[in-house]
């Protein structure tokens, strides 16, 4: 029986041919689960993540929270030495990960139904922008392209102008996707002793998340609005200034919650049955006239002493934070990683497994590993 301690993907070699921000999500949860994750980076700079910035004392940010716990192995997959040790790796792996161009793992001999005829328990994984057909399967799929091309710009921001959400929401959808589906195949083989192929897209991905915004257009011809911090179809749900000028987000989402937000923070409950705000549809119609009313209310008190008062009724409420409020704040469980040149501390993952301590593995330095794997895997003699 292996160790609970190693993780449930303990004894799981996985090889990921991945690059920027998508494929080393799905690899880094595997790698935090246990799985041995061999990263194969090109010859010379490696990841071109690795220089999204210099915020860990050199290393990039986006690469150190996405690259704990692995191997890096440096690999000119075109040359003949390199091929050789790249089929190696697949011949023992359990899971092959690659987000490069479209087509170019193809043309590689590396395509997935290739990969799986030589080798039936491989389970791969390809993560492209647009898919693998399709009128724009070549087109270069950034996460802020994505945002935009898929429509989730368009009801995001204030009723000024579009935004982008503030990280990369595409391709962190994208990796918890595929994340997901490796996961799922893992199971399957269980039960077959057979790998499968399995292909996500950010624009897939980011299309299934649209789906009620595309459903209010499509059945009710009714437009999505960009409402800034507040919701779009429920009422009261957003941000509102108290009178020492700090904010308090608030959510009222049923009879009950309503009933109460009427009593205790409206201080009156005849609003409870009051026809322009019986129902949710109701609130909805008299928006504008409720939030002034609300607005009257917080402007009386500090947020201390409003966040009170909403505790009192039970009404789902939380404060307005920046990055340093959540860099100091209390309920963060944090974790200490190696990097190449420090140690950093970020937040704990956020899968909590009962009997089990969370521990990350260092982040590797650029082909860190390439000749241990050598050795391991091209022994001579």
């Amino acid at each position: 029986m292996s160790n609970p301690d190693k993780g449930p993907l303990d004894g799981i070699l996985v090889v990921a041919l991945e690059q920027a921000v998508a494929a080393p999500f799905a690899s880094s949860r595997l790698a935090d689960a246990g799985a041995r994750v061999i990263k194969v980076e090109r010859e010379g700079p490696g990841d071109f993540a690795r220089a999204y910035d210099t915020v860990v004392d050199g290393d990039s940010a986006y690469f150190v929270w996405l690259n704990r716990g692995k191997e890096s192995v440096q690999i000119d997959i075109k040359s003949d030495e390199g091929r050789e040790l790249l089929d190696a790796l697949l011949a023992r792996a359990d899971v092959f990960i690659q987000n490069l161009a479209p087509d170019a793992t193809v043309r590689m001999g590396l395509g997935s139904a290739d990969l799986r005829a030589r080798h039936p328990r491989l389970i791969t994984c390809d993560i492209t922008g647009y898919g693998e057909d399709g009128p724009m399967k070549n087109a270069k799929a950034y996460d802020l392209l994505v945002q935009c091309e898929s429509g989730l710009a368009s009801i995001t921001g204030t009723p000024d102008a579009p935004g982008r959400v503030g990280v990369s929401v595409c391709d962190i959808s994208t990796g918890m996707t595929a994340h997901a589906g490796i996961l799922e195949a893992l199971l399957e083989r269980e039960r077959t002793g057979k790998g499968r192929g399995i292909a996500v897209a950010m624009f897939d991905t980011l299309a299934d998340w649209m789906s009620v915004p595309l459903m209010f257009h499509e059945l009710a011809d009714k437009v999505t609005p960009r409402t800034g911090l507040f919701h779009s179809f429920i009422v009261p749900y957003g941000s509102f200034p108290c009178g020492d000028g700090n904010e308090i987000v608030l959510s009222v989402q049923n009879p009950r919650e309503w009933a109460n937000f009427a009593e205790f923070v409206l201080g009156d409950r005849a609003l409870a049955d009051d026809p322009r705000f019986a129902n949710n549809s109701d609130r909805l119609e008299n928006k504008a006239e409720l939030e002034s009313m609300i607005r009257a209310v917080f402007a009386k008190h500090d947020r201390p002493e409003m966040l009170a008062i909403l505790q009192k009724g039970k009404i789902a409420s939380g404060a307005v934070n920046d990055v340093a409020d959540l860099s100091v704040h209390p309920q963060v469980d944090r974790i200490s990683i190696e990097t190449p040149r420090r140690t950093v501390s970020i937040p704990a993952p956020p899968i909590r497994r009962s009997d089990a301590k969370i521990s990350l593995n260092p982040v590797p330095a650029v082909g860190q590993h390439s000749q241990q794997i050598m050795a391991e895997f091209l022994p001579k003699g």
